[in-house]
C-alpha cells in the first residue's frame, strides 16, 4: 500500500457511482488496547459484501489521516482515520489506516465483484 493520493483515489471513487458494487468495511483496535492498559475494552466493526449502490463519494482530509464518505439513497457509509490505499487485482480499491506502528486500524474496500470469505 502506499500514502493516499486524493485526486486519485477520488477518481477512483468516481468510477465506482451509481454502479451495484460490495463494500468491505471494517475497524479494530483488536488486542492492541490491552496490551498496555489492562482496564481497555476491545472493539470493532466488521461487513462484507454487503451490496450497495452510492450516487455520491467524496474524499476529504488533512493530509495526514482521511475519511470516505459513500452516500446512497438511503443514508452515508463512511470510514474515518484512512491512510493508504492501493488497487487490488486491477479493479478493487483498498483504503486503510494504520496506527503508527502499521497495525491496521480501519479499512474499506470497494469492488464490483465479491470480496474472498
Amino acid at each position: 500500500m502506499k500514502p493516499i493520493e486524493v485526486e486519485s483515489v477520488q477518481q477512483c471513487l468516481d468510477d465506482f457511482t451509481n454502479k451495484q458494487v460490495y463494500i468491505h468495511v471494517e475497524t479494530t483496535n483488536g488486542a492492541y488496547a490491552s496490551h498496555f492498559d489492562d482496564k481497555a475494552y476491545n472493539v470493532g466493526a466488521y461487513v462484507r459484501n454487503a451490496q450497495v449502490t452510492f450516487n455520491q463519494a467524496k474524499i476529504v482530509g488533512d493530509g495526514n489521516a482521511y475519511r470516505v464518505g459513500l452516500k446512497t439513497e438511503i443514508g452515508w457509509i463512511y470510514a474515518e482515520g484512512l491512510t493508504d490505499w492501493v488497487i487490488h487485482e486491477g479493479s478493487k480499491l483498498l483504503l486503510a489506516g494504520h496506527d503508527r506502528e502499521g497495525r491496521l486500524m480501519v479499512a474499506l474496500q470497494i469492488s464490483e465483484t465479491p470480496f474472498n470469505n
